[in-house]
């Protein structure tokens, strides 16, 4: 019986602290000047003055929030993930700040990955440079889809801040679309890590693989992980399986989309030990 009480307590136990844990705090507007706008954000951050380290994350083209909360449960999984850590996480409203709703399916674009989301990344990295909570040697990126394709142009040595505050001290892309940076001669000025899905027909494994291969001798440590049998979205939670279909502009025009939780799981571990480099 011993062993089967000693059981019957550590359930009890995990369940409890499950029931006691804190839940994720409400995130804050914060509001950063930009050049041609005020570009508005979200802010999770750890009780305490600090300094934390910090992530700027960059949502895809569904945008960052919906019709009633700000921020989706794919990033707010994810800053709960990082605020474990220790990690303060700055979510940058690209859309919303100009008026717009999601773009997946909008042909004429206003906003691009290369330009506008560029811009973005750069006064929300000037922004936490001034905050006395920043650990400003420890700032990183991540970006799922096309924040991922936003952070591809970041961290190109063209477009390094000259030594005007420190520069990221590394990088993660999700599920980024690779295509137009492989047949450009890409290269990263600080480690980056990229992870996509070995089925995922909305960006593109094979032209991932070939754009860090093309990388290596000429570029800060790059790593990329495919994952055989994931899809887009792969590290979204509760999310079954199925094709995109219908007229949603929050979704991709093409492809399968979907949670494959053994991928979940090690690029929670993943990114975790990349950010802690």
């Amino acid at each position: 019986m011993r062993p089967l009480s000693a059981i019957l307590f550590l359930t009890f136990l995990a369940v409890a602290r499950a029931a006691n844990a804190a839940p994720l705090p409400a995130p804050h507007q914060v509001d950063i000047p930009s050049a041609s706008l005020t570009l508005h954000a979200q802010l999770y951050k750890p009780d305490g003055d600090g300094p934390f380290p910090t992530v700027i994350a960059l949502h895809g083209c569904g945008g960052l929030g919906g019709h009633s909360e700000p921020v989706l449960p794919r990033y707010r999984d994810w800053a709960e993930q990082l605020l474990k850590t220790g990690h303060a996480v700055l979510l940058p409203d690209s859309f919303g700040s100009r008026e717009l709703g999601p773009q997946c399916r909008v042909k004429e674009r206003h906003v691009l990955a290369r330009r506008e989301r560029v811009a973005d990344i750069t006064a929300a990295r000037q922004w936490l440079s001034q905050q006395a909570w920043v650990a400003h040697d420890r700032v990183s990126l991540m970006g799922w889809a096309g924040g991922g394709s936003a952070l591809l142009w970041a961290v190109r040595p063209q477009l390094s801040s000259r030594g005007a505050v420190p520069d990221f001290r590394s990088a993660v892309a999700f599920y980024p679309d690779c295509r137009v940076s492989s047949g450009l001669g890409w290269s990263a000025r600080v480690p980056t890590l990229l992870m996509i899905g070995a089925k995922d027909d909305v960006s593109s494994p094979s032209a991932c693989r070939q754009m860090v291969d093309g990388a290596r001798g000429r570029s800060a440590l790059i790593r990329i992980e495919i994952y055989p049998g994931a899809s887009h979205d792969f590290d979204r939670a509760n999310l079954p399986l199925r094709a995109v279909g219908g007229g949603d502009a929050a979704l991709p025009e093409h492809g399968h989309i979907g949670t494959d939780a053994e991928a979940r799981s090690d690029a929670q571990a993943r990114v975790a030990e990349w950010l802690a480099r």
